[in-house]
């Protein structure tokens, strides 16, 4: 089958805000953010692509844009499935903030129980996000073929749901995975299994420097902005 290239958006304007964005309209790719999707479609010079996958949210398009500018035979397609988690009453609120809220442990630790007030579940979240990957990897294979590479620009959770579906791993580890901004993940899927490729892969190993702020074992609900 297909192998499915995973675009994190660049960072955001929410993401050095330290806000959780989810749906929440306006957001779109900072200064940092706009030059890493302007490195793309470099990072992708020798990847064939027969097709790009986005979320309707503005950060995203803003990201495959330069893709799009460099190669104008690429066709774009919107998909809801793979937008970010629907955090409800939590969009547009201070992570610091949020992190003193009871739900936040569930979160953490027991991600697959955790439901967000006024939005949906993680669990809701990953399967919509599967079955969309799913979807696709049907009609890339039936359109371009099963040796076909396609690339899929979405959101930090996202991601991370479907690296951990791939993985055969339970959703209440997902939050051991991390991407950052405009980072690229690969997926091969087989008719029997998938194959990890890449992982979070940016070429830059700044966000590999201890910072020193104290975040400890928290994961960063929606991704987090990366290298500072």
């Amino acid at each position: 089958m297909a192998t499915l290239i995973l675009v994190r958006h660049g960072r955001s304007t929410a993401n050095t805000a330290g806000v959780l964005a989810g749906w929440t309209p306006g957001v779109s790719l900072d200064g940092r953010g706009a030059a890493q999707a302007a490195a793309l479609p470099g990072r992708l010079a020798a990847v064939p692509l027969a097709a790009a996958v986005t979320s309707p949210l503005e950060r995203c398009l803003q990201t495959l844009q330069p893709l799009l500018d460099a190669r104008p035979e690429l066709q774009l397609h919107t998909d809801e499935r793979i937008g970010e988690c629907h955090y409800g009453d939590w969009s547009g609120r201070k992570l610091a903030e949020l992190a003193d809220e009871p739900l936040m442990e569930v979160v953490q630790q027991h991600p697959s129980a955790a439901a967000f007030p006024g939005g949906e579940s993680m669990r809701a979240m990953q399967a919509r996000a599967v079955d969309a990957v799913r979807d696709w990897n049907e009609r890339i294979d039936a359109a371009h073929g099963e040796d076909a590479t396609y690339v899929m620009c979405s959101h930090g959770d996202i991601i991370k749901s479907l690296v951990a579906d791939a993985l055969g791993m339970h959703l209440d580890l997902f939050q051991r995975i991390h991407v950052e901004p405009c980072s690229v993940t690969a997926i091969r899927y087989t008719r029997t299994r998938p194959f990890l490729l890449r992982l979070g892969d940016t070429g830059d190993f700044g966000s590999l420097a201890p910072r020193g702020n104290g975040e400890g074992g928290a994961a960063v609900v929606g991704g987090g902005a990366g290298a500072p």
